[in-house]
């Protein structure tokens, strides 16, 4: 069962997520699909208690939904905790990532590919205009699909 959070629309950093985005959320934490693939508090380490395992927990169980979902072996975790660790978003968040037999020639080269994205979304866009780039309507339609999963 998806557990809901009362709220009219979610808050990621200074953005509004729509609940139609959601797909997966508990008291304290909430999956949302991303506008282009790859608790309000800044940094990981202001989390409580609390809100470090309902974050962990929840990563948890969206990761292993998602990599059966996609079909695929493995599952990487990443936070980027502060500008100097490339967190572009004033939120925390987990990045989970289903990882396949080689997707990357070496692993490890994953976090390089990650590091690019961000600092080409930073150097080159107004992550407000990205925002338009997927319509609610095509994130919807991924959410429901990924709800499915916690039913």
């Amino acid at each position: 069962m998806v557990h809901q959070m009362s709220m009219e629309c979610y808050k990621f950093g200074p953005y509004k997520i729509e609940p139609k985005e959601v797909f997966y959320s508990t008291a304290l934490s909430y999956a949302m699909v991303n506008l282009r693939p790859v608790v309000p508090v800044k940094r990981f380490v202001d989390l409580t208690v609390d809100e470090t395992n309902d974050l962990w927990l929840t990563s948890q169980k969206v990761g292993g939904g998602l990599e059966c979902y996609h079909k695929a072996s493995s599952l990487t975790f990443t936070i980027q905790d502060g500008p100097q660790a490339g967190q572009t978003v004033p939120h925390v968040h987990i990045h989970i990532l289903p990882r396949t037999d080689g997707d990357f020639e070496k692993n490890d080269e994953i976090y390089d590919a990650i590091d690019v994205k961000e600092k080409e979304l930073k150097e080159k866009f107004d992550l407000d205009k990205e925002r338009k780039d997927r319509s609610l309507e095509e994130m919807s339609k991924e959410a429901d699909e990924y709800r499915s999963l916690f039913l």
